[in-house]
């Protein structure tokens, strides 16, 4: 009985560092889920961020028509390597709206020469008021929202080639 009293100690602590590292090696879905999925988009708006480009109003969006949200900035690496799918995406006449959150004018005229212009307008979040508001926790994240103003749909991340079928059909369910 003493001998295992003594080893139990260290089984103890070998239980608590398999756990440990399972936990390590194999972690859970980090990813933060909007709440407003389902709901209306928040009341905001959004002055233009670059010449040529309209701001962003909440209102704009119970017209009727169907479009994707797309939060993002110009100083992030993932938000560059979307912009070739945003672009596919507006060829297929998705209308696109940015929120560019923490940024510049001059960073994002830019962004738009190298990347690429997918956008219909451009909302400048720097303070990211709106991003918080929509329930997005980094960038890029885009939403797609239907003809009433609600969201139906979050993407976390950039979107890849992967991705367009399943935006597609979001935005294909979406009745006008």
């Amino acid at each position: 009985m003493r001998r295992v009293l003594i080893w139990a100690p260290l089984g103890f602590f070998a239980l608590v560092f398999a756990l440990v590292m399972t936990g390590l090696l194999a972690p859970s879905d980090r990813a933060v889920k909007s709440a407003m999925v389902g709901k209306p988009v928040p009341g905001f708006v959004l002055p233009a961020l670059v010449p040529g480009k309209p701001g962003v109003n909440s209102a704009a969006f119970a017209d009727g028509k169907p479009r994707l949200i797309n939060v993002f900035a110009s100083w992030c690496v993932p938000c560059i390597a979307e912009a070739p799918q945003l672009m596919k995406l507006k060829q297929q006449g998705v209308e696109i709206v940015g929120v560019a959150t923490a940024d510049t004018p001059e960073d994002m005229a830019n962004f738009l020469k190298t990347a690429g212009d997918p956008f219909a307008a451009i909302g400048d979040d720097r303070i990211r008021k709106v991003q918080f508001a929509l329930g997005s926790a980094g960038v890029p994240e885009s939403f797609v929202i239907d003809g009433s103003g609600k969201i139906v749909m979050q993407h976390i991340g950039y979107i890849g080639p992967q991705d367009m079928p399943k935006i597609l059909a979001a935005l294909a369910g979406v009745q006008p």
